[in-house]
């Protein structure tokens, strides 16, 4: 798999690209935001890791341009920076962004968050027309809906955006205040024990397919993550 590492700085580029190297991916590097673009636009890229303090254009709009770009819009994206400011990383993930981590930063969890990112994204069978696929289970982005095994599930918008979120970030944990402000929006200030009740309700209605249901597991003291079961239905 070929990784493409965007840093203007050169020990780090070098420090990333010998790590990934060493764990068996094939490495691009670019300096700047142009470069970056040009490189995951001409190469086959798994994966980005995307520093946001770059010359030129910064990574913000360099995540922007890739994600409007139907030919680099399934690259996923991993943001990395000095910076440690909340909206930064809210924006970086409004953007698109899969993941997000500052400097200096634990080089075994790093390559752990790049691997769990394209486990997620190579588990996904997304369409052009916009389904997502995973068993027997389908999510149509365009028509919002879901359905298994072709029979449409009576979802709640809640239930369904709850679902969409776990499924298309599988082994990411949410805590509730995320689940909060990623689906009833950052203006809610409800009781995070809604968010309980929603996906109580939501594996009621997966009872049949306990490859998913199973698969919203509670971690306890955090939240939520979604794991796929490797049950045969």
């Amino acid at each position: 798999m070929k990784i493409l590492v965007v840093d203007d700085e050169a020990p780090i580029r070098e420090l990333l690209s010998f790590n990934l190297k060493k764990n068996g991916y094939t490495v691009l590097t670019a300096a700047d935001g142009f470069s970056a673009i040009e490189l995951a636009q001409q190469n086959d890229i798994a994966l980005i890791l995307l520093d946001i303090m770059l010359p030129q254009i910064d990574g913000f709009e360099v995540c922007r341009r890739l994600k409007q770009n139907k030919n680099t819009s399934k690259i996923p994206i991993i943001m990395i920076t000095a910076k440690d400011e909340e909206i930064d990383k809210v924006l970086g993930l409004e953007l698109g962004a899969d993941d997000y981590t500052t400097k200096p930063f634990s080089m075994r969890e790093l390559i752990a968050r790049i691997k769990a990112v394209l486990r997620r994204s190579n588990t996904h069978q997304q369409s052009s027309d916009g389904e997502l696929i995973l068993g027997h289970l389908k999510i149509d982005f365009n028509g919002y809906a879901a359905y298994l095994d072709d029979e449409q599930l009576m979802l709640t918008p809640k239930e369904y955006d709850l679902l969409k979120l776990f499924i298309t970030n599988e082994g990411k944990a949410f805590s509730r205040d995320e689940l909060l402000e990623k689906v009833w929006g950052y203006e809610y200030y409800g009781d995070t024990r809604t968010v309980d009740v929603h996906i109580r309700h939501l594996r009621a209605k997966l009872q049949s397919a306990p490859d998913i249901c199973d698969g919203i597991k509670t971690v306890r003291g955090v939240g939520y993550r979604f794991t796929r079961q490797n049950y045969k239905k």
